[in-house]
């Protein structure tokens, strides 16, 4: 494993990032490796995004931080965002692999969750750590935190598209051991 590697994954909605990091999660464990960080995972009602909970990859606690029904000050397009459930499962979660894991896996850098000044702040921090990293970010923010990420002389940036999306889990894989690709 290359030490200090990070990748980010990015891609229009519903590319497949999330299937990506899943699938590279479950093939860096395979290799006796332990991954920690945060999972989105959507939340649905027929074809219609109506919400987003966070996973902890370590303990699997999860709870939802942005909703249709949640009501909060803090709103991005029709979801309301609870930033203190983003904070007690997301941040909590990332701050506990930079410590514990081999790997700091962090889905997703999107719009919702560069809302919360404290998932900005462990994002940076964990960028600034020499562990490998790998994280989707959303393709067309203009978010500063967003721009950094894609500025960085370190940050292996790969898009997925639905054409690629079964094959990007290996190349990342291989990128991660250090092979040239």
């Amino acid at each position: 494993m290359t030490d200090n590697i990070k990748i980010g994954i990015t891609g229009l909605p519903g590319a497949g990032k999330t299937y990506v990091l899943q699938k590279v999660i479950e093939m860096l464990e395979e290799g006796g490796l332990t991954i920690g960080g945060m999972i989105n995972d959507p939340i649905m009602e027929g074809r219609h995004k109506t919400g987003c909970s966070v996973r902890d990859l370590v303990t699997g606690d999860s709870e939802v931080f942005a909703s249709t029904d949640i009501e909060s000050r803090t709103v991005v397009g029709k979801m309301g965002v609870d930033i203190e459930a983003l904070e007690k499962i997301g941040v909590a979660a990332i701050k506990r692999a930079c410590e514990e894991c081999d790997i700091v896996a962090i889905d997703e850098v999107g719009r919702l969750e560069v809302e919360c000044p404290a998932f900005i702040e462990a994002v940076k921090e964990a960028l600034e750590l020499g562990k490998p990293m790998i994280i989707t970010i959303h393709k067309k923010s203009r978010n500063p935190l967003l721009q950094d990420i894609r500025r960085r002389d370190d940050m292996r940036i790969l898009e997925v598209t639905p054409t690629n999306r079964n094959l990007l889990p290996y190349k990342i894989i291989r990128l991660m051991n250090g092979e040239q690709d």
